[in-house]
């Protein structure tokens, strides 16, 4: 079937085409309610469907004849650990620990929440909780107490389940004082917390409270699936916001392995038995859908790596990977490919790897820039693919559709919208911009499979958030437009604009520009405050390692760059080479932290960064350059 077929069938037969899709998977009772909306608009899938998602992920495939592949290889170049684990030994693990959660009184709809590294055990713990009929929680490993407790006091979970420490490269990070301080610190108190004892920290233990979570699970008996409906949430996963309280979002099981089971074809083309391998984190929720249940739905083998793509040892760690387990497909987010490029400017250490098992490369997280895209086509010869989505959603929602029709790349775009989703770009009254006119991207209501409905416990923060501003529509955050060909163009957050002397101009366009410079490994535009325009566009470059240029230099280059490629009205003038950005531990850049310090204006880190020590050296470069005087308010650490 064609692209053009495929979408206009889920746009036209909504019911039709996602009943269809339902039918791939192993139902308890099929679902006869299709689609049912609420007052608002917003769709529940399958509601009325029973089925539990670890069966359909792990039960199923051994009941039909996988239950000797490999469901998960362990790759762990910081411990120097590798190992595979079988569908069937995965399904015995996974019983056995739901097991070992019923014996401590968890049951159906109670919350658990997950503080783990990126270890065996993590996935283990999220099917246990799913098998139950439960709801997980996952929380990214080493987030600080605070931010720890704001969750645990919003979700009230029955049971935390932890490791002793996670390691970051050579670093131990001792997970258990931060989890009991977070404990200390929220208002609901757990009844009890399960601890997996690494041999890289041993935790102390209260005695009453915290288990050992080896001691229980040998006496633990393997468990069955509790039904649950196609409506009951499977988990909540809280979206990092830089201000307020956290945003539960909540994901519905039936929607969800009914889509995430569709797009391991439609998106990434592979089929059961495939290594499929999405290199991020199970705190994140690209490694919710892409290294759990997508993967596992589909019967595919997906990789559990603990590492770094620079340092664990090296800028070739991703294509090793790829090479010695022969992935078909392989996911990850741009700054890991910027942080490659960063170190491995000519891809040296790519060379000695056999890729030939790679199919196709797939971008998402943040923006992919064209020069990184660029780069990695050149240096791997294998097709860059853009795909944007959000945690909202769970998965693309413009996406090149490898398993269906791959269509021409290009360059800054994230290709055509995935079915089921009508994207549209609107102004701020509502009204539908033409083709190539920049405005918000929203998607018309109602939302396909597997997107959010609900905010966990507040109904009314997802209307205000999502439905208020444009009514209709679900509002994603983000600017855009569509081209000629339907080909969307996502140019970043709405408030990732800046207003130059009434010239809207959006930093996506001139951060292209700018990081397109033969020097410059990433960059970021911030808009500086100027009494004559209004604001003005200032560049943060880090160069490539080994890299030694002229800052007045690179300056004026970029200066011209910006002239020749988006015009002098864009009055780009300010060049600053820093070692590094400020990122949040899934790799986006910190944009409005920086452009707080910039403007001399009160500014949060949120608790999401990967290291705050960036900041403090960024503030020491700007004064030192005289780009900023005194900030008004000390750094804030926020939500």
């Amino acid at each position: 079937m064609s692209y053009q077929a495929e979408y206009q069938r889920s746009m036209q037969d909504p019911e039709g085409f996602w009943r269809d899709q339902a039918k791939q998977l192993e139902w308890y009772k099929f679902p006869q309610q299709i689609l049912s909306k609420d007052a608002d608009g917003i769709g529940h899938w399958f509601a009325d469907g029973e089925m539990n998602t670890a069966y359909m992920a792990l039960d199923h495939h051994v009941k039909n004849g996988r239950g000797n592949q490999t469901a998960i290889i362990y790759d762990s170049p910081v411990t120097n650990t590798k190992a595979k684990i079988s569908y069937a030994e995965l399904t015995d693990q996974v019983a056995r620990t739901a097991g070992m959660l019923a014996d401590l009184g968890v049951v159906k709809g109670d919350r658990v929440i997950i503080y783990m590294p990126m270890i065996p055990e993590a996935v283990v713990a999220m099917l246990a909780v799913a098998r139950l009929g439960a709801i997980h929680s996952v929380v990214f490993g080493g987030f600080a107490p605070p931010e720890l407790a704001v969750r645990i006091d919003d979700a009230t979970p029955k049971v935390i389940m932890t490791a002793s420490c996670g390691i970051e490269v050579k670093k131990v990070i001792e997970y258990k004082p931060l989890v009991d301080k977070a404990i200390e610190l929220a208002k609901h108190k757990p009844q009890c917390c399960v601890l997996l004892q690494r041999p890289q920290a041993t935790a102390s233990m209260i005695a009453g409270r915290d288990h050992d979570w080896a001691s229980l699970l040998a006496k633990a008996k393997p468990i069955g699936c509790t039904p649950v409906k196609g409506s009951d949430p499977l988990y909540i996963l809280y979206t990092s916001g830089t201000t307020g309280k956290p945003k539960g979002v909540v994901r519905e099981n039936g929607g969800h392995a009914v889509a995430l089971n569709y797009s391991m074809k439609a998106i990434y083309n592979v089929e059961a038995g495939d290594v499929f391998w999405a290199a991020s984190d199970v705190g994140w929720v690209v490694g919710h859908s892409y290294i759990v249940y997508g993967p596992l739905l589909h019967g595919c083998t997906t990789i559990v790596y603990e590492g770094k793509p620079i340092m664990t040892p090296d800028a070739g760690a991703l294509w090793r990977i790829i090479s010695e387990y022969k992935v078909k497909s392989f996911f990850t987010a741009p700054t890991a490919f910027r942080a490659v490029k960063k170190e491995d400017p000519e891809a040296l250490l790519m060379k000695p790897y056999d890729l030939s098992c790679l199919q196709v490369i797939f971008s998402a997280g943040e923006r992919l820039d064209p020069p990184t895209q660029e780069w990695l086509t050149d240096k791997s010869g294998k097709t860059v693919v853009d795909h944007w989505w959000q945690t909202e959603t769970g998965w693309g929602i413009t996406a090149n559709l490898w398993g269906v029709e791959p269509k021409p790349v290009k360059l800054g775009s994230s290709t055509l919208p995935t079915p089921g989703f009508d994207v549209r770009i609107l102004d701020e009254n509502g009204k539908q911009l033409a083709r190539n006119e920049q405005g918000y991207i929203a998607i018309k209501l109602p939302l396909p499979p597997s997107c959010m409905n609900r905010v966990w416990g507040d109904d009314n923060k997802f209307r205000d958030s999502y439905l208020q501003f444009l009514p209709g529509y679900y509002t994603t955050g983000d600017g855009g437009y569509i081209d000629d060909e339907g080909y969307v163009f996502v140019m970043g957050r709405v408030d990732d604009v800046i207003n130059v002397a009434g010239h809207r101009l959006s930093t996506g366009e001139i951060e292209e520009v700018v990081a397109g410079h033969p020097a410059v490994a990433e960059c970021a535009v911030i808009a500086r405050d100027d009494e004559l325009k209004g604001q003005i566009p200032m560049g943060l470059v880090v160069l490539k390692s080994g890299v030694s240029v002229d800052e007045t230099q690179l300056g004026q280059e970029l200066v011209k760059r910006i002239r020749d490629n988006i015009g002098a009205i864009a009055c780009y003038k300010d060049t600053v080479i820093l070692k590094r950005l400020p990122k949040t531990r899934s790799g986006k850049t910190l944009r409005k932290t920086l452009n707080g310090i910039v403007n001399g204006k009160p500014y949060n880190v949120p608790s999401t960064i990967d290291d705050p020590g960036v900041i403090n050296e960024i503030i020491e470069t700007l004064r030192g350059k005289k780009m900023i005087g005194e900030l008004k308010e000390k750094t804030r650490y926020s939500m």
